[in-house]
């Protein structure tokens, strides 16, 4: 069937426990500031894929993937299927996402009829060398024709086991809604904490009988787009009890501690939905591994709808697919400014960094074929596995020679792309507790740009305050990257739920931008780093002045390492040196200045403490919409370059502007460059080609021009 994707961005969406079970898992919540816990392979947050073999158990064909949809109906013979598997094969497809009739209310026996047609394909692709993940959504159930006939909610067990809302409110509708679910149709959201729980595990283990790779459970979350802050549903209820000791709150409100509360526990509910789906897949198929789809990235709408998907970065056989938004369902990114690039860029950087050692599979949007490959571009220099879709339709592609040149491209690369060891030892922190709990916003902050330009049908936002400009947390952090990425600093992402000490061994330096929520935990691992010798650069008007639910500290939770108390004047700056180790303190929030206004005053301010501590390994000389990566495999040193020099501080038609550049390495002591090559899918070959460097002192510079995307290897030796 061609279907429609499955989650849209919130302005369209606006058009735990089993039954009988305790508390959630102890070992989640060590203290209750948040979401603790390490398993052994754990590895530094942001880590790129390649850093620990293990992995959480994940296989390298989910490592090395290059995905792409497969739909087929429901009586398909395999003469039909062949064909579709072959196609998919020759447009370097590894691993075949299927969609079939599962979104839909099914009887016993048409769900266990359907599997043998599962099944069946299954065979074919792995016949084919192919591996297959199944979509299955694991809170939603669509009635066909629903509205005016038989569905789940009215002629099932759906009114009991839904969603509601804090003031009770059922979370169902019906179709035109959002652009999944067909006009006449019902789409009921369940309670994760009510009997569906049984009843979707149930299925799951069945469904890991028919030999699939892994399981797709589709975006695992609270939605909102019918009925907000679910759920409060007496399932639910019991559930908070259990673990809080509380009664749920009655309304949306942020200075209430009980609400802060439920906004955090909802976090840790759907994790361990999900962790319960994966236990339920693997119980049968210990080979199998699960992927849920994430729309939630590093913006504001996670606080809306429970799903963070950061707090599964350690869990292992469990990672995700994330979807990542583009800023047109009808556009693509070809209106873009380029600083919704950057957001793009924090967005797929994010997406590494949380899924820790484990692959991150990620949505790949694009309209047309040369926006398509440009997004691409930054899903393979992010460390993430492309799914390739043509917005707003999951089953097409954008373009099919482009799928196939960019999966050619990234096939011959894998190693490079998913096995090499990043440079990057800035890191940049991301606090899920400071965007929940940080002056709060209605508007989700996913890009920059608000307005629709001329002669576009549609556009991710309508309205100023959904801009990543008017948010003080997020604003501040998208600025930050967006700082990194215009000045080619490599950087990574390090996310907040678990943090440990080893999750920032590596790192020289880091970024906490406008940290104002940690728990002692989150301090204490923060103050080791600086006493052992780190750089930290802290922004912002109340750093960790608050704990990790938003409650206002007595005393703030680093002064030590800030060297001022909550009693003392707020200094404009302060430079304090703690332990072997330095902070440096900014009032201003010098990132979303830059956000809003790319001014050089701000970067240079917030950087220079950067550029101390981490001396470039990599420099680059060119256009500052360059996004830069840098990493190591073996005795080889890559550089990937993505340009997006098309783009300006206003939206305007699409282009590709080839940049001229160079790229200079720092040679280590006793080595010498042996051999250099460029590598781009923008040619009529992936193959590398060598090009020619130059020597002043201790670097090696090679020149190059960049089209859209290019892969630079410089091998010493």
């Amino acid at each position: 069937m061609n279907r429609e994707r499955r989650f849209g961005r919130r302005r369209l969406l606006q058009a735990g426990l089993g039954v009988g079970g305790a508390a959630l898992t102890a070992n989640l919540l060590p203290a209750l500031p948040g979401p603790q816990g390490r398993t052994a392979w754990a590895v530094p947050a942001g880590a790129p894929p390649g850093a620990d073999r293990l992995g959480g158990g994940f296989p390298d064909w989910s490592r090395y993937a290059r995905l792409a949809d497969a739909t087929f109906d429901d009586d398909a013979e395999a003469g039909a299927l062949k064909p579709v598997i072959a196609a998919l094969k020759a447009q370097h497809v590894s691993v075949i996402e299927v969609d079939t009739i599962l979104s839909n209310w099914l009887t016993d026996a048409e769900y266990t009829a359907h599997l043998k047609t599962i099944k069946t394909f299954t065979n074919l692709a792995h016949q084919s060398g192919m591996r297959v993940v199944m979509y299955y959504p694991s809170l939603e159930l669509i009635s066909a024709g629903g509205e005016k006939g038989p569905s789940f909610y009215k002629n099932s067990n759906g009114k009991a086991w839904v969603q509601r809302s804090l003031d009770g409110k059922p979370n169902v509708f019906y179709g035109s809604l959002v652009v999944w679910v067909d006009p006449g149709d019902e789409s009921c959201w369940m309670s994760p904490n009510s009997p569906w729980r049984d009843y979707y595990l149930g299925r799951i283990k069945l469904l890991a009988a028919t030999g699939v790779d892994a399981i797709w459970p589709d975006v695992p979350i609270y939605f909102d787009g019918a009925a907000d802050w679910c759920d409060a549903s007496t399932w639910a209820a019991t559930a908070f009890k259990a673990d809080t000791g509380l009664d749920l709150p009655t309304k949306k409100d942020f200075g209430n501690l009980t609400f802060r509360r439920f906004v955090e526990w909802r976090h840790r509910n759907l994790h361990q939905w999900q962790v319960d789906i994966a236990a339920a897949g693997a119980s049968v198929n210990p080979d199998l591994v699960t992927f849920s789809e994430t729309v939630s990235m590093d913006y504001q709408y996670a606080t809306l709808i429970g799903l963070d998907g950061a707090y599964t970065r350690q869990t292992p056989g469990l990672s995700q697919c994330w979807e990542v938004d583009i800023l047109s369902n009808y556009d693509g990114m070809r209106h873009a400014t380029a600083s919704d690039w950057t957001c793009l860029i924090s967005m797929y950087k994010y997406a590494r960094a949380a899924s820790g050692a484990k692959p991150a599979w990620a949505f790949s949007y694009g309209w047309k074929a040369d926006d398509a490959s440009l997004v691409m571009a930054e899903v393979l220099a992010s460390g993430c596995n492309a799914y390739e879709v043509k917005t707003p339709f999951k089953s097409d592609s954008a373009d099919l020679p482009m799928r196939t040149r960019m999966y050619g491209f990234a096939e011959a690369h894998e190693k490079q792309l998913y096995d090499a060891t990043t440079l990057a030892d800035v890191g940049v922190y991301h606090s899920a507790a400071s965007r929940d709990f940080v002056s709060p916003s209605s508007g989700n902050g996913m890009y920059v740009t608000t307005k629709k330009p001329a002669g576009v049908k549609e556009w991710w936002a309508d309205e100023a305050e959904e801009s990543c400009t008017r948010q003080q947390w997020l604003g501040e952090f998208r600025g930050t990257v967006k700082a990194l990425v215009f000045e080619h600093i490599p950087f990574t992402t390090v996310t907040s739920p678990g943090l440990t000490a080893a999750d920032l061994t590596g790192y020289r330096a880091l970024l906490l931008p406008n940290l104002q929520a940690v728990s002692d935990i989150e301090a204490e691992v923060l103050r080791g780093f600086v006493s052992g010798g780190g750089t930290v650069v802290i922004t912002g008007p109340a750093p960790t002045a608050y704990d990790q639910l938003g409650t206002a500290r007595a005393e703030l939770a680093l002064a030590d390492v800030l060297g001022f108390r909550k009693a003392d004047p707020l200094p404009v700056s302060k430079e304090n040196r703690f332990g072997s180790g330095v902070c440096w303190y900014f009032k201003a929030l010098l990132g979303h200045s830059y956000l809003a206004s790319t001014d050089q005053a701000s970067v240079d301010q917030l950087l220079a403490p950067v550029r101390a501590a981490a001396p470039a390994q990599v420099k680059f000389t060119g256009d500052r919409r360059v996004h830069l990566e840098a990493s190591r495999l073996g005795d080889d040193t890559i550089v990937q370059l993505v340009n997006f020099t098309g783009f300006g501080d206003a939206p305007a038609a699409f282009k590709v502007t080839p940049a001229a550049c160079s790229v200079s390495l720092v040679v280590p002591a006793g080595k010498q460059v042996k051999a250099a090559t460029v590598s781009s899918p923008d040619g009529p070959s992936p193959a590398p080609q060598p090009v020619s460097w130059t020597v002043s002192g201790d670097e090696a510079t090679v020149a190059l021009t960049v089209t859209q995307y290019s892969l630079v290897t410089i091998t010493t030796g």
